[in-house]
């Protein structure tokens, strides 16, 4: 029986004197190299007529426009911004280039700029597709409230209108670890419904006497007024202490639909992107933890604000039973806040020097640190 390589070097002695022979010495030559090889008829016929192709080597194609250094920064970027999808990197990519320029944490060539400015969201997606990952989800800790369910009227998502800043969707994202007994940590989550302002606050517990006292925290961060709250059904919220403080100062509060998740999609997205991406989901109990999740909220609020981009839904559309949805231009709460004509000029002009002089990298380093300190402290 014949080796694969002295197979090799027989097809190779065989097929120039096969391609050249008549019809009747080929038929001569094609049965001694089957009976030599063992190899099927119709196989030897093929493989002398054409030369095999070599493994291991690609086709010429087109080069890579995007080397090395191209991906290195865009990575740097990229881990700068969060790991945001490439829908909301892309057109971000333009001001966080000249941000990090400002503060001397990235120096660029202009060959290397203008191609990150060109690189199509495709590409992105290509170029950090190794780095993507997986998180286990947590547990719901959300008790039906049945006082004042019937003051208090239900909102759906499409009952709002979202062009004035001050509308909140809040929720509470529990620290509860694997077990819901005991006492732990929370934190109330507030997504502004226009812009897409997010404030964090850290809570000992998830009393009212506490979730009101963290509303009263949160009017004094928000860069507009509080103008209306919507919450889930949880005892936490539908409450007398909640509701006579809105009825006192003319918040309009309403609550969702219950087990209607997408009722609240604006703060259910930012309670997995925003805290459990940051702080996971281990059990938190103390009170050096909770000074710890305060002063890491501290931060997160201006680094998700002035420098996490995000999409807003604008229209959907029914085409072969499926629904199309169309977002705009991603663009960060900063920016919306900016453009919005119902904000005043003296609030627009105090968060843009703050913006002027907030150093994304400086932020997302803190952050880390806080968090490592944390986990440390838990583990």
């Amino acid at each position: 029986m014949m080796s694969h390589l002295s197979k090799k070097e027989l097809l190779e002695v065989i097929r120039p004197r096969y391609l050249k022979a008549t019809r009747k010495e080929k038929k001569q030559i094609l049965d001694e190299f089957i009976a030599a090889t063992g190899y099927h008829r119709k196989y030897a016929i093929r493989v002398l007529k054409h030369r095999p192709k070599l493994k291991g080597l690609k086709k010429p194609g087109k080069q890579k426009v995007y080397d090395g250094a191209v991906v290195q920064a865009l990575t740097t970027i990229w881990e700068i911004c969060g790991r945001i999808c490439s829908k909301r990197l892309k057109p971000f990519i333009p001001e966080m280039i000249i941000v990090l320029e400002r503060h001397h944490e990235l120096f660029l060539d202009e060959n290397i700029k203008g191609q990150l400015l060109k690189i199509s969201r495709a590409t992105i997606d290509r170029c950090l597709k190794s780095a993507r990952f997986e998180h286990h989800k947590g547990l719901s800790t959300t008790k039906p409230g049945t006082l004042l369910k019937k003051a208090i009227p239900v909102r759906t998502f499409t009952e709002w209108s979202d062009e004035r800043p001050g509308f909140e969707e809040i929720d509470l994202v529990a620290h509860c670890g694997e077990t819901t007994e005991g006492q732990y940590l929370n934190t109330l989550t507030c997504t502004d419904i226009a812009t897409g302002w997010t404030e964090c606050l850290g809570l000992p517990n998830k009393t009212q006497v506490a979730v009101s006292q963290a509303i009263q925290i949160l009017r004094q961060r928000l860069p507009f007024p509080l103008l209306g709250l919507d919450s889930d059904n949880g005892s936490e919220f539908i409450n007398e202490t909640l509701y006579r403080y809105c009825l006192a100062e003319q918040i309009t509060f309403t609550r969702s639909r219950p087990y209607r998740k997408n009722d609240q999609a604006h703060v259910e997205q930012k309670n997995w992107s925003v805290v459990r991406h940051t702080i996971g989901y281990d059990r938190l109990e103390t009170s050096e933890e909770l000074d710890l999740l305060k002063s890491i909220y501290d931060d997160l609020r201006l680094y998700i604000n002035f420098f996490q981009p995000v999409l807003k839904l604008v229209g959907k559309e029914q085409v072969d039973g499926k629904t199309i949805k169309k977002y705009d231009l991603a663009a960060t709460p900063f920016r919306r806040v900016l453009a919005s004509d119902l904000v005043s000029l003296d609030v627009k002009a105090s968060l843009t020097y703050l913006y002027l002089h907030l150093n994304p990298v400086t932020l997302r380093h803190s952050i880390d640190q806080k968090v490592a300190r944390l986990w440390k402290i838990v583990r």
